[in-house]
């Protein structure tokens, strides 16, 4: 792993002696001035601008806000009116993301492109082109097949850690074979998923790493605010904040090793039961909502579908609640109505009156509710369909005493003790080896 060193313009120029430094300003035209703004060598910061040395893929693994996709954008960019990069891969982890962020977003290429060089979007052939021939392809991660055949000699990835398959960025490797230096940059959050790890661990990458705070001169203040108070010396802080790649914390009910082995692709058992979990917000839209679907088939395996959890109004998350309901033809909704009561029912029936329905109160801690479902997953009792990331970063990163709420995790538990536990089954569960220390919850 590759480390880089390099100062910008602007921080040699910031350097200077204030004489010096307003001397060498003055030599310069008013063009010249301008032209400062639409320089990025000049405006970037040092780890902003691309590493020397022979690598193949450059990872940008940092926090939230540090400009990251300015950071991918301009790298295109440059290639791009260089004349270094004729044929470019970009891909998102959705369609949506690659329009939205990529392309058309604040700092998308699209925006940060001069008048002389912006390049023509064209959605319907999901390209866009640059007046001196340049083209790029634009992909969704979601869609791997799409990848196989295009070629390219520049490509850039963004929030890969964030991918669903794989496969996307493997047909992406593929096919960046063309001139005589194809690369590729990757811009991305991090998690601790083998993608990552193995780009870390890779000789032919090199690792800029960088936290929120290195950016905090262009961030609003009531955003660096909130996330200073609300995350600041957390699991999610550490990753969200300061790019660190948590494996698991120490003390977790659940691991990574654990959790991989728990993956199936396909569902290929008839399912007996299915249940909608929901532990609902009910402040607003400043905490999630977990939603979780969740089902047991014929040899009694319990299976989690999907993740539907959502930050929304009450009546949005019931939407999106009632709309899984009907999806999975689940047979009910099982909802935790200790901060909400009979207004949690009240609201669900709000958009399905008929909706079969379910409420569950917790009489015991988290930790007592949570280790009968992770001694399910121990015994190889419960799968995931696919990767449900941001659940799994959840159930890692729990450790029983901590403060706060995982939504989508207690939304997990509601769902598997509904469909695989009833109270005779939680007291029989062996504390020496399941670590069960008390009965969860009454049923």
């Amino acid at each position: 792993m590759f480390q880089h060193k390099k100062k910008s313009l602007a921080q040699v120029l910031a350097d200077l002696p204030a004489v010096d430094r307003d001397g060498l300003l003055a030599t310069l035209s008013g063009d010249a001035l301008l032209a400062l703004k639409e320089n990025w060598t000049f405006l970037a910061r040092p780890k902003q601008l691309p590493p020397d040395g022979n690598w193949r893929m450059w990872l940008v693994m940092a926090g939230r806000g540090f400009g990251k996709t300015r950071t991918g954008a301009e790298w295109i960019r440059g290639l791009v009116e260089s004349g270094q990069a004729r044929r470019i891969g970009l891909v998102g982890r959705t369609a949506a993301d690659v329009r939205d962020v990529m392309v058309e977003g604040p700092s998308g290429l699209i925006p940060i492109s001069p008048n002389g060089m912006r390049p023509i979007y064209e959605p319907s052939k999901r390209r866009i082109s640059w007046p001196n021939g340049a083209i790029a392809q634009m992909f969704s991660a979601d869609e791997p097949n799409l990848l196989r055949g295009p070629q390219f000699d520049a490509a850039w990835c963004d929030e890969l850690a964030a991918w669903k398959y794989n496969e996307a960025f493997d047909q992406l490797m593929f096919g960046l074979r063309l001139g005589s230096d194809p690369r590729c940059v990757i811009t991305t959050t991090p998690r601790p998923v083998k993608v990552i790890r193995d780009l870390i661990q890779s000789e032919n990458c090199v690792v800029t790493t960088g936290s929120t705070y290195e950016n905090r001169a262009n961030l609003a203040p009531q955003f660096f605010e909130e996330i200073v108070k609300r995350y600041e010396g957390t699991a999610l802080g550490r990753q969200e904040i300061y790019a660190e790649v948590i494996d698991e914390m120490p003390g977790a009910l659940w691991g990574r090793e654990l959790l991989e082995k728990c993956r199936i692709k396909e569902v290929d058992t008839p399912l007996v039961r299915t249940v909608v979990a929901v532990d609902p917000a009910m402040g607003g839209t400043r905490n999630e909502t977990g939603i979780i679907v969740a089902a047991v088939d014929i040899t009694g395996r319990g299976i989690v579908l999907e993740d539907c959890s959502v930050r929304a109004t009450p009546d949005q998350w019931a939407r999106k609640a009632i709309f899984a309901y009907h999806k999975y033809k689940a047979d009910r909704i099982v909802a935790e109505v200790n901060q909400g009561g009979d207004l949690v029912e009240r609201v669900l029936r709000t958009v399905d009156e008929k909706v079969s329905y379910k409420k569950v109160r917790a009489s015991k801690g988290k930790l007592a509710r949570a280790e009968p479902v992770a001694a399910l997953y121990e015994q190889g009792k419960v799968v995931h369909l696919g990767h449900l990331l941001k659940l799994e970063d959840q159930m890692c990163s729990y450790v029983p005493g901590d403060r706060g709420s995982p939504d989508r995790l207690d939304a997990l538990v509601w769902g598997l003790s509904d469909l695989m536990l009833s109270k005779k089954q939680v007291m029989s569960l062996a504390v020496g080896n399941f670590g069960v220390r008390a009965p969860p919850w009454k049923l």
